[in-house]
């Protein structure tokens, strides 16, 4: 019985860690709410979405992300060219002092190949961010069903209420 019960303890603390609001600090550089659109379990490429605030005198590039979970991710933008909505790989991302870059569906966003496991509503999985200044940063990245709850508009359309407490 003991062993049911210190796994329920854990279960319900782990629960309640991933729904809380995820902020993470490096330095200077403040990164907020990292996310992921749920995917059919087919899907062989994903994307991470995330803001990230540089509070700080310096500024410091992005270079790379990381996860276990693809065979490799890329940082990308879409870029409006002839009229049409492109993608493509860019090196690094430029965080000046005192500036917000937001990683959104339709905009920069980390583009995630070879998913190794599907990105399902609910689970999470960790990233691994490298900057030029602040370094490596390790983050946890929360699957969401949709994009309202990143958005904060739509309130009333999600079941699971542990999105409840993303209101900034």
């Amino acid at each position: 019985m003991r062993f049911i019960h210190i796994s329920l303890l854990l279960g319900t603390a782990l629960f309640s860690a991933q729904s809380m609001a995820h902020d993470y600090t490096a330095g200077d550089l403040h990164i907020e709410h990292p996310w992921s659109r749920a995917l059919p379990p087919v899907a062989p490429t994903g994307a991470a979405y995330l803001t990230i605030e540089n509070r700080g005198q310096h500024s410091d590039r992005l270079l790379a992300a990381d996860t276990p979970i693809a065979g490799h991710a890329e940082l990308h933008e879409h870029v409006h060219e002839d009229g049409l909505m492109k993608m493509q790989q860019i090196n690094d991302i430029e965080i000046a002092p005192g500036e917000r870059v937001e990683f959104t569906p339709g905009g920069h966003h980390i583009m995630l190949f070879d998913l190794q496991q599907p990105l399902v509503a609910g689970h999470s999985y960790p990233l691994t961010l490298t900057f030029e200044q602040a370094g490596e940063v390790a983050i946890e990245v929360v699957v969401s069903a949709d994009d309202a709850n990143h958005a904060h508009v739509g309130d009333g359309h999600h079941p699971a209420p542990e999105h409840h407490d993303h209101h900034h």
